[in-house]
């Protein structure tokens, strides 16, 4: 966010949604509702804008609108309520237009004609009580260099009347300070938030992302986000993004996309990482060979103690796998050697770090065939108290591990990422309560 100030006064106050972003929200009582997501406002003639309400975040994926004429006060640090909230999910209508999520980034021009500047934030001014219009931009120059690039120049802060070309869409149009703005979110949170953009602000932000927080946030979205944004990337891109995916989803993107698309995509993958997705392609819907990654932790029986727990620290391994260690014979990668068991952290954590794996093996743990049904594999995780099973075929050989989270994703709604959570747990209460 910029670093433009944020004044408060007791007329004409002047506030930076910037700065207003993830401000607490609370009822009369002093008891916090959620927190300030975004600004919605309506343009009007003359590109005046005025503002009609904020989204307010009261979940992790749970947004509703919340009009201006019941918040009773705007002030730094906080934004009170009449303590009446619609709970009903914002769902933005064509006239309107988020704050954060559109007008961050926007290349508008000055009417002065000293060129184009880049929106870095937006101020909102109190006109009267519960009346406010957008004032103010926060604004940096971007001049062209001799060779055609954009570079940036100096910061200014200009009135909103100076500007042209505010409400004028751009499909190019950056997101780097909506990228700042979702830094911190988990890849959950990200994909939710980007759910709730239209396709161009989706493709501006993936395409700031990184390969390695792509591929997270990809994982985290429902198959008709993640089929549009990964067909809307180059694909040189895709392919390099599907390379750092979990090979599980992303076998379940790419059989998701056009046959000619997939294998094009396939052919410019890694050649290991594509064979993986092509193998877990062949598996019938809910098997375990279906669910299952096929890069668990893998260690030879001579490993250490030590060393295990160096692969378990690792950050790229998600948290259901690091807790077990699978032995086999060589080679290390699936399909492997001879599968001889498992050691799980916990027992690890309790031998010295010079301990040999192959003399502490659980061997008594059941483990799955491909073929196997989630249901089985849902049986055994809960009877083994695990957060992951192996998966071997009939020759003994580890081909890779179902994780508790895949079996949860399976055993819920169809594309329930796309739901509100309280549609998902209506349906999944109606499920379980027969």
């Amino acid at each position: 966010m910029s670093n433009a100030p944020t004044e408060l006064g007791t007329k004409g106050r002047r506030v930076y949604i910037g700065k207003l972003a993830g401000t607490s929200v609370f009822d009369p009582l002093g008891d916090q509702v959620g927190k300030v997501h975004d600004v919605v406002v309506v343009f009007r003639l003359k590109s005046e804008a005025n503002v009609i309400g904020v989204v307010v975040e009261v979940g992790p994926r749970k947004r509703v609108f919340l009009p201006l004429t019941r918040i009773t006060s705007i002030e730094s640090g906080s934004v009170i309520t009449t303590g009446l909230l619609n709970i009903r999910s914002f769902n933005q209508r064509p006239i309107e237009t988020l704050v954060v999520s559109e007008l961050f980034d926007r290349v508008v021009t000055m009417n002065d004609g000293s060129g184009q500047v880049q929106i870095l934030d937006v101020a909102m001014r109190q006109r009267r009580p519960k009346d406010w219009v957008i004032s103010t931009l926060h604004v940096q120059r971007v001049r062209a260099s001799a060779l055609g690039f954009s570079r940036r120049g100096e910061t200014l802060t200009v009135d909103v009347s100076e500007v042209s070309g505010l409400l004028k869409t751009d499909s190019n149009q950056a997101a780097t300070a909506l990228v700042q703005y979702t830094e911190d979110m988990r890849p959950a949170d990200l994909a939710d938030f980007m759910h709730t953009l239209p396709l161009d602000r989706k493709m501006a932000v993936a395409l700031q992302l990184t390969d390695a927080r792509l591929a997270d946030v990809l994982e985290e979205l429902g198959d008709d986000d993640r089929v549009a944004i990964v067909s809307g990337l180059d694909a040189a891109r895709a392919a390099d993004v599907l390379d750092v995916m979990q090979p599980d989803d992303a076998a379940d993107l790419v059989s998701e996309l056009p046959e000619k698309q997939a294998q094009s995509l396939l052919a410019l993958m890694e050649p290991e990482e594509a064979a993986d997705v092509r193998r877990l392609m062949t598996y019938e819907e809910s098997t375990a060979g279906s669910l299952m990654t096929t890069e668990p932790v893998i260690l030879g029986p001579n490993a250490t103690v030590a060393q295990m727990l160096a692969a378990v620290r690792r950050e790229d391994i998600p948290a259901s796998i690091a807790t077990i260690a699978f032995i086999t014979r060589p080679p290390q990668e699936a399909p492997t050697g001879q599968y001889l068991g498992m050691v799980h952290i916990q027992r690890a954590l309790r031998e010295p770090p010079q301990t040999l794996l192959g003399t502490i093996l659980d061997r008594d743990i059941e483990f799955v065939a491909p073929e196997s049904h989630v249901a089985t594999v849902t049986r055994l995780l809960a009877t083994y108290n695990l957060t992951v099973l192996p998966v071997v075929d009939e020759d003994g050989h580890l081909m890779g591990a179902v994780s508790v989270d895949d079996v949860l994703d399976a055993l819920l709604p169809q594309d329930w990422r796309d739901f509100d959570d309280d549609v998902t747990d209506r349906i999944m209460a109606r499920s379980i309560d027969g």
